[in-house]
């Protein structure tokens, strides 16, 4: 069964045509580690997210199957939950904590969703200040570190001066040694191979090869600092 058959599974087993019996269909797949339930989500935060500045656009819409790389014939069923999610009565927060506890402690799902929705916000070229609020109230709702959110934004806007321990997660006076183990575990949680086991659609796991360019990023600067030291 292909992603977008096993998406209209989880909206044809919803009780009812609403975002919330949707996500009560959601819980069950998601103990699988089903990429539909990660598609769903994000489907509906990027609706929500698109529909907060005002009105979600069918611009907006198209950009957003480019982005996700929606195979022809199958934009209806994406439309279908992102319809759900712009008529549904709740706001993005409301939304963001229910994605939130979806996914539970699931901290490394979470960094995924709120990358993804990085990349739609910037989708345009310009991060703006009302879609750097909203994913600011989605790091909030997801319960993940002010590091984490750093972690992101720095892959899509760029390091800054004072910021790669930030971006690393790690204290000021940590010891090299303790900053390579660091580093090396980051390394394995943002590899492709670890994103698909989360359950992010292979299409979707290209983004973390610009999370991974901020780490990496950051580990030089603080390591040629220290070797200069």
């Amino acid at each position: 069964m292909t992603l977008w058959e096993r998406i209209a599974a989880i909206l044809e087993s919803a009780r009812e045509s609403t975002l919330g019996a949707v996500m009560d269909a959601m819980e069950e797949r998601r103990k699988k580690r089903d990429a539909a339930v990660f598609s769903i989500a994000l489907i509906a935060l990027s609706a929500k997210m698109a529909k907060a500045d005002g009105i979600a656009t069918d611009d907006e819409f198209a950009a957003f199957l480019d982005f996700f790389e929606v195979p022809p014939g199958e934009e209806s069923r994406v439309r279908t939950v992102y319809d759900l999610a712009k008529s549904d009565v709740g706001g993005f927060e409301s939304y963001a904590r229910q994605v939130g506890k979806l996914f539970g402690a699931e901290e490394a799902v979470l960094e995924d969703v709120l990358d993804c929705l990085f990349y739609v916000a910037m989708a345009d070229g310009v991060l703006h200040p009302g879609e750097l609020e909203l994913l600011n109230t989605a790091k909030t709702a997801f319960g993940l570190s002010e590091d984490c959110f750093r972690r992101v934004k720095a892959s899509h806007v760029g390091l800054e001066e004072d910021d790669p321990y930030a971006v690393l997660g790690v204290p000021l006076d940590i010891t090299t040694d303790d900053l390579k183990k660091s580093y090396r575990q980051l390394a394995k949680e943002h590899h492709p191979d670890a994103m698909v086991a989360r359950g992010v659609p292979p299409s979707l796991v290209s983004i973390a090869e610009h999370r991974m360019a901020a780490i990496n990023e950051a580990y030089e600067k603080v390591m040629a600092e220290r070797e200069a030291a």
